[in-house]
C-alpha cells in the first residue's frame, strides 16, 4: 500500500490535482483555505478584498506579535463590509476548486483556518471527512483529529483544549494518528521563519506516548525546526507545507 499525505494546501489546487498520482489514497490534514499568503501578500482572500498594501501591513503587525493592533487595523478595514458573507463567498469559491481536485479515495480532516460547516456541500462521494474518527486503509487503522487550539490569531476552527483532548481520546489506539497540529514538542512547534512557537497539543503528545502508534502525521507549522523525530516507538512527521512545496509526503507499507 502507498498513501500520499498533504497538509496546509492553502489554495494550491493545481498541485493538489496531482497529489494522488501513484498512490492508493490521498490523506489531507487540513488548511485548504488561503486567507493571506505571508510570502506573497497579493494572494488570498484578504488582499482580494483590501489590496496587497493593507495585507503587508497586517502581516507586519502579526509577525511582530502586535495582535491587538492587528485586530484594530483589520476592524478599520472591515468597517462597512458585511464580513461573514464576504468571507464565506470567497471560501466557497476556493472550496469548489479544491474539493474538485481531490482524487478518489481521499480521507480528509480540517485545519484551523477551515470552515467545517461548508465541507459537506463540496465533498464528493470519494472524499471521506473524519474528525475524532478512524478508518481502515490497507489493513492499518488511521485516526483523524482536525482543527487547532485557541490562539490570539482567532482562526475559524480553533477549539478548547478539553474538546481537542476528547477527540484524541475518541480515536483510541491506531497505527497512524493524523492531525492538523503537532504534538507539543518545542522542535516540532517552532517556526523558524515566523520565529515563534505555534500551538501544539499536550494531549496529543500524551496519547502518542501511551498508545505508541507507528506514525504521527501532521502539518500546521510551515517551517519547523525539526520536520521529523521519534517519540518512543512513534515516528512523528511534519508532512510539509504543501502550498509552497507542491509535493505530497509518501507512506508505504
Amino acid at each position: 500500500m502507498r498513501v500520499h499525505v498533504v497538509s496546509d494546501v492553502h489554495g494550491n489546487s493545481t498541485d493538489l490535482a496531482r497529489a494522488g498520482d501513484g498512490a492508493d489514497a490521498l490523506l489531507c490534514l487540513g488548511d485548504l483555505v488561503l486567507f493571506l499568503d505571508y510570502a506573497n501578500h497579493s494572494r488570498g482572500i484578504f488582499p482580494d478584498l483590501f489590496g496587497s498594501a493593507n495585507a503587508s501591513r497586517l502581516v507586519e503587525l502579526r509577525t511582530a506579535r502586535r495582535f491587538e493592533e492587528a485586530r484594530a487595523f483589520g476592524a478599520q478595514l472591515w468597517a462597512g463590509v458585511d464580513r461573514g458573507p464576504a468571507i464565506e463567498k470567497a471560501v466557497r469559491k476556493q472550496y469548489a476548486e479544491l474539493f474538485a481536485a481531490f482524487p478518489s479515495p481521499t480521507y480528509a480532516t480540517y485545519g484551523n483556518v477551515d470552515m467545517p460547516q461548508l465541507w459537506s456541500e463540496y465533498a464528493s462521494p470519494g472524499t471521506t471527512v473524519l474528525d475524532g474518527q478512524r478508518v481502515e486503509i490497507g489493513g492499518w487503522v488511521f485516526g483523524f483529529v482536525g482543527g487547532g487550539l485557541r490562539t490570539p490569531m482567532r482562526t475559524p476552527y480553533e477549539i478548547d483544549d478539553e474538546e481537542y483532548a476528547a477527540k484524541i481520546e475518541a480515536v483510541g489506539e491506531v497505527d497512524v494518528l493524523c492531525t492538523h497540529i503537532p504534538p507539543e514538542v518545542p522542535d516540532l512547534v517552532y517556526d523558524t521563519v515566523a520565529r515563534r512557537f505555534e500551538r501544539g497539543s499536550r494531549a496529543l503528545l500524551d496519547v502518542i506516548r501511551r498508545t505508541r502508534p507507528r506514525y504521527s502525521l501532521f502539518g500546521h507549522v510551515h517551517q519547523p525546526l525539526a520536520r521529523r523525530m521519534r517519540i518512543g516507538a512513534t515516528e512523528c512527521v511534519n508532512v510539509g507545507h504543501f502550498a509552497s512545496a507542491g509535493r505530497p509526503w509518501a507512506l508505504e507499507w
